[in-house]
């Protein structure tokens, strides 16, 4: 039996605090006990918890090698923590949200690109595809992430900008690539500057970045999604653990962190202090910036009820093809961080979304 471990309370959780009344009288433990059977049935090699309220906070770590403080790759909750790094610039002048992209990468024209703005990248409306159709031969070559760049720019659109949704990985490189250009810095090192440090996330980067390998949690390949080899032993060069893809820092995928340095993040938009972002720059990022026939969006984050959280419009956060999960609710000041290393499309329902119902039968009325 893979034992459930020790629980970390933490930022000051005090005995007659609300979230740590909710732990004593067991509000937790149907979430508790989803991932403690499914690490101890092996479904799930490792898995995390963190649920925040406020200033306090309960961790929860499952697995063997597993601990509160353990880096999952986080999938595309990399896109919310990468598009903060861009919106630094944004703070600074150095572009508006409806600015045409062609003005900071002039090759970025034909096929109807050039009336692509950084809103439209932003909030998955602009054409371009979630994944490039040499996304496999690229991979397979160990390419960089400027191979990557130019491959997204001159792919072709799906359809005319701001027409329709369409979720797109390849939009975030490409807005993260004019941040490139403007700051004259990788994006990982953007990521470091304005998220990591300003937040004191000490375990996470986008990439390997200062963290030990060694340490990071090794996601499980089987069944893993199409775009990352699925699992077929001929990727392992590629694949989600491979040392090309941890050390590419792509930023539509490979943020690494902790459950609770994500909690962090997205406590950074709740209530903002003008840390990493202005206050404005951070609401702006959780309003929806889609016209009402158009799936809601914000910059960088999903909005509302596909987070499996509560079903207010103004709950916020982010999923991970990787078997992650996070949301954070403005109406309880409640956050949850769910990391597993089962990939999402592996099992329905996947024990991040089971977890993340429980914590919601949880909140306050």
């Amino acid at each position: 039996m893979k034992r459930r471990r020790v629980l970390q309370a933490g930022l000051g959780l005090a005995m007659g605090t609300p979230l740590f009344a909710a732990f004593r009288e067991g509000r937790f433990d149907v979430a508790a006990d989803v991932l403690e059977q499914a690490t101890a049935s092996g479904l799930v090699e490792s898995a995390t918890f963190c649920v925040r309220r406020k200033n306090d906070a309960v961790s929860q770590a499952f697995g063997e090698r597993a601990s509160v403080d353990a880096s999952f790759l986080l999938g595309s909750i990399s896109k919310p923590i990468s598009v903060a790094a861009i919106l630094s610039l944004l703070d600074a002048g150095e572009f508006k949200l409806d600015d045409h992209t062609v003005k900071f990468l002039p090759e970025f024209k034909g096929n109807g690109r050039e009336s692509i703005t950084m809103r439209q990248l932003l909030t998955h409306v602009s054409g371009l595809p979630d994944q490039l159709p040499e996304n496999a031969k690229l991979r397979a070559a160990h390419a960089s992430l400027s191979d990557f760049i130019a491959a997204a720019i001159r792919t072709p659109l799906l359809f005319q900008p701001g027409a329709r949704y369409s979720y797109s990985s390849m939009a975030i490189l490409v807005a993260s690539e004019v941040a490139q250009r403007i700051s004259q810095k990788p994006i990982a090192t953007l990521v470091d500057e304005v998220v990591c440090q300003p937040l004191g996330l000490e375990q996470t980067a986008l990439g390997i970045g200062q963290l030990d390998k060694d340490s990071l949690m090794r996601s499980q390949v089987e069944h893993a999604a199409p775009e990352s080899g699925a699992g077929d032993p001929t990727t392992k060069n590629w694949d989600w653990n491979s040392d090309f893809w941890r050390q590419l820092g792509a930023p539509w995928g490979t943020v690494f962190a902790s459950a609770g340095d994500v909690a962090e993040f997205l406590n950074a938009f709740l209530h903002p202090e003008g840390k990493m972002l202005q206050a404005e720059t951070a609401r702006t990022m959780i309003a929806n910036h889609n016209p009402p026939n158009i799936k809601p969006r914000g910059l960088g984050f999903d909005l509302g009820s596909d987070l499996k959280g509560p079903d207010r419009s103004d709950v916020f956060g982010h999923t991970g093809s990787t078997g992650t999960i996070c949301w954070a609710d403005p109406t309880t000041e409640t956050i949850c961080v769910v990391l597993t290393t089962l990939p999402g499309r592996a099992i329905t329902p996947h024990p991040r979304e089971r977890v993340s119902r429980c914590v919601t039968e949880t909140l306050p009325s």
